[in-house]
């Protein structure tokens, strides 16, 4: 066996037998499918109908098969699992159960393969689909009957998953005794278990595992419940978990005496307890501790109830268990006072490492190991005798701090004497190890090949660097200076109205460069002046046509352009009058330019009230790529035609690579209603 550390807490829960139906038949149902007709041909008849009755067998197999995986079998765990599994569950009825299980999936295996034989003959829908009733029947039928296995095993199961953690191989105190002795109060003190302590006999009724470090090793403690000194037959399943315990496990086994006899039980009684139990404590470390020492010490016992644990004492002498030695005395303790209690424990310990250490040189593997092992031993070349070199100034040191003449002051000393922490500054430079010690306290003590470089500073250098500073100074007045007379020069040449339009210029192109800049680092971005920014109405094409008059710019175009894009925002049924109405107050407005032609609507030929009007979309300005308003119109009837084919497929145009959703997530996603599983 590869480990011995179990954990029953895997094991997979174990349903009751109509839970176990409805999952397969359910999973069935959901996982294989559904619909069949008449009209299909009867190979592809008979291959659903045995799909389902495969897929049935296949979910029986696989659910039974891993509920008979993951319970342990008896004969292949270790024998102290194995016997507290006898204990506790009964292990001819453990294994009746776990049978029946295995019994119960060869004959769902058989069922499903003879209907599947009958199925291949099957000449209608209807025949088919009853043999597929009828074995899927047969195999329901077959759990069902085993419905109080199932419900054994469950309960096997949640007793077996609240069972502790216990490594049978690794290092273990093993507490025992009658019950009420102090075994659980002594478990509470060297662990951090937590077991009930009650003062009444029973109150541990089940094994409990806690743990303890020893030497840098982690120990497994075990409180047992309490023994009774009655023949076997006679113990109970509480005293019998004990019995398993003290049979199998390789521990040091403590043995808990109560001076007091108040659990109830003499010295006499458990002294007989001890001798009938000696059996179980052969090949193990054995300690006798005497607990509630405070109540009642081993000197105040009577002679015959010293005599009788003196009796318990020689039997530790055995060839059963390491010998205690002559000078060594019984370990007492109190668990109330928690007097001796640790000491207890350094014994158990001590005893156990000790068998464990003897049982590895015992066996034949540690003696292949020491084979392979040499310890050397030096031995002397000659007769002379070579002694550890001393340099005589340690030697000196040595001895003058024998005499108390070498006071050593240490830097935690010069701290306290000196302010103390945050006042006191360490000086590192002492220390330093220089060619001459004066030099360690030098303002630059910067050293190179053993020389000063301060020594080699040029003491010119300070004129020398206002001389270069002075010379860069007179190099940058009389180059400003040219620089000056040659603007001068060249503003000389002009006139006074010359360079007032030099000076707007050179302005408008710096406002021009700034409002470019700003455009470009707000990502050409700037959203357009609604109109409702303009309350005042500042910005109008006569204001416009001052302001470029005023830089000696025509303004005619601009203002043209502005007027041809501006936009009737009135309603829509006055909007051919209305178009009309300011085209010839635009006209009027200008001065008399000239009555221009009227510009044609863009409309259907018909008149229905259904019909929406074809609004003017395309660009009126000159320069837009069309000769003429006859050739626009045409582009935009060309233009609206082509989109009629986009429109009924409900795309925006050409580019609209749009693709809709074809199952909507909330129509076909989600659990399924109350009762959709009955259909099956």
């Amino acid at each position: 066996m590869a480990t011995m550390q179990y954990n029953f807490k895997k094991i997979t829960h174990v349903p009751t037998a109509k839970d176990f139906v409805d999952v397969v038949l359910s999973r069935t149902q959901r996982q294989t499918p559904t619909v069949v007709h008449r009209g299909y041909a009867i190979t592809r008849i008979r291959q659903f109908y045995m799909r389902k009755v495969k897929f049935t067998q296949t979910s029986w197999n696989e659910k039974i098969s891993r509920i008979l995986e993951d319970f342990p079998r008896v004969d292949d765990i270790h024998p102290f699992y194995s016997d507290l599994l006898n204990v506790l569950y009964d292990k001819d009825h453990y294994k009746l159960a776990l049978g029946q299980l295995n019994t119960a999936k060869n004959i769902i295996d058989k069922v499903a393969k003879d209907y599947v034989k009958l199925l291949k003959y099957g000449d209608t829908l209807y025949r088919c689909k009853q043999l597929k009733r009828a074995a899927l029947g047969r195999m329901c039928t077959i759990m069902k009957k085993h419905g109080a296995s199932l419900a054994y095993l469950e309960q096997v199961r949640q007793h077996m998953s609240r069972l502790p953690s216990i490594d049978p191989n690794t290092r273990t105190i093993l507490v025992c005794g009658y019950p009420n002795v102090g075994k659980s109060s002594f478990m509470n003190k060297v662990t951090r278990a937590d077991v009930e302590v009650q003062p009444y006999a029973f109150t541990t009724k089940s094994i409990y595992v806690g743990h303890t470090d020893y030497k840098y090793l982690r120990w497994q403690v075990l409180d047992t419940p309490g023994i009774l000194d009655r023949p076997l037959e006679e113990r109970n399943t509480i005293e019998m978990q004990s019995i398993t315990a003290l049979a199998h496990l390789r521990a040091v086994v403590l043995y808990i005496v109560d001076a007091s006899e108040q659990c109830g039980y003499t010295i006499k009684q458990q002294a007989e307890l001890f001798h009938s139990i000696k059996p179980l404590f052969a090949n193990k470390p054995l300690v006798i501790a005497i607990n509630k020492v405070d109540q009642r010490r081993l000197e105040d016992l009577k002679p015959e109830d010293a005599a009788l644990i003196a009796g318990m004492r020689a039997a530790l002498r055995g060839p059963q268990a390491l010998q205690l030695g002559e000078e060594e005395e019984l370990p007492c303790m109190s668990t109330l006072s928690e007097e001796g209690v640790m000491e207890v424990k350094r014994v158990c310990c001590d005893k156990l490492l000790a068998a464990r250490v003897e049982q590895k040189l015992a066996s034949r593997r540690a003696g292949e190991v020491l084979n392979r092992l040499h310890v050397a031993h030096p031995k002397p070349r000659d007769a002379v005798s070579r002694p550890a070199v001393i340099p005589h100034s340690v030697a000196v040191n040595r001895v003058k701090k024998a005499s108390g003449d070498l006071k050593i002051v240490t830097e935690k000393e010069l701290q306290d004497a000196n302010g103390g922490a945050g006042v006191y500054s360490t000086d590192f430079r002492k220390n330093y190890m220089l060619d001459d010690d004066d030099w360690k306290y030098d303002i630059v003590p910067e050293i190179f090949n053993g020389k000063n470089i301060a020594d080699f500073i040029d003491p010119e250098i300070d004129e020398r660097l206002a001389e270069l500073e002075r010379e860069e100074d007179e190099l940058e007045e009389k180059w400003s200076a040219e620089r000056a007379d040659a603007g001068m020069e060249a503003e000389e040449e002009m006139e006074e109205g010359e360079k007032e339009m030099l000076h707007e210029v050179r302005s408008r192109r710096a406002n021009l460069v700034n409002e470019h800049r700003r455009k470009k680092s707000a990502g050409n971005n700037t959203p357009t002046m609604p109109r409702t920014a303009d309350a005042e109405r500042r910005t109008t094409t006569a204001r416009m046509k001052e302001s470029l008059g005023a830089m000696g710019i025509d303004p005619s175009l601009a203002i043209a352009r502005a007027r041809d894009r501006s936009q009737v925002r009135e309603g829509r049924k006055r909007a051919r009058s209305l178009a009309g109405d300011a085209d010839a107050e635009m006209d009027d407005g200008e001065g008399g330019e000239g009555d221009e032609e009227k510009k044609k609507q863009h409309s259907s030929k018909s008149r229905s009230v259904s019909v929406a009007r074809r609004t003017d979309r395309a660009d009126k300005s000159p320069g837009a790529g069309l000769k003429n308003e006859e050739e626009r119109m045409r582009a935009q009837k060309m233009s609206d035609k082509a989109q009629r084919k986009m429109n009924k497929r409900a795309k925006i145009g050409e580019a609209d690579r749009t693709i809709i959703t074809k199952m909507p997530k909330h129509l076909f996603s989600g659990k399924r209603g109350i009762g959709k599983t009955d259909r099956r």
